[in-house]
């Protein structure tokens, strides 16, 4: 087994001095398991390329990532059961939400404000109602990852 914490070690933030939240968590189990196994730190992003958890994924799995890494949304595509051909392209689609700002608006969040999955199947659909067609589907994943 393998366990990758991506992610976990977490940032403090300048305004909140303490422990980072993993520095601060009870984690027994973790404990247990580090304590009769191995561990260690390996590289995973390779010079070049973006860090983020779908590259260090294909490094961790024995994948080139300068052979093989596309992009996040091929990724996607395969965690939501989209099969993509030879020919197709995947795009990450992201809701987010904006607000008012002096001269137009401006991204408030690029999470969407953490919308919930089930009321964002729904703003999919609608998408997908008024703009797909043939050539372009849009899909609903989870909270405000989606794939176009």
């Amino acid at each position: 087994m393998m366990i990758q914490g991506d992610g976990m070690g977490d940032f403090l933030e300048k305004r909140s001095p303490g422990p980072t939240p993993l520095e601060a968590a009870r984690t027994p189990n973790f404990d247990r398991v580090a304590g009769a196994g191995r561990f260690g730190l390996i590289h995973t992003i390779p010079d070049g390329l973006p860090p983020g958890s779908d590259v260090g994924n294909l490094s961790l799995f024995g994948y080139d990532p300068h052979r093989y890494y596309t992009g996040r949304s091929p990724l996607e595509a395969a965690a939501m059961g989209v099969a993509l051909g030879p020919e197709d392209v995947a795009f990450r689609m992201n809701m987010i939400s904006v607000r008012d700002a002096e001269g137009g608006q401006e991204m408030a969040d690029f999470a969407g404000g953490h919308i919930g999955s089930e009321h964002a199947a729904q703003l999919v659909a609608v998408l997908n109602a008024q703009l797909g067609d043939e050539t372009f589907q849009f899909y609903p994943g989870v909270s405000y990852r989606h794939l176009l």
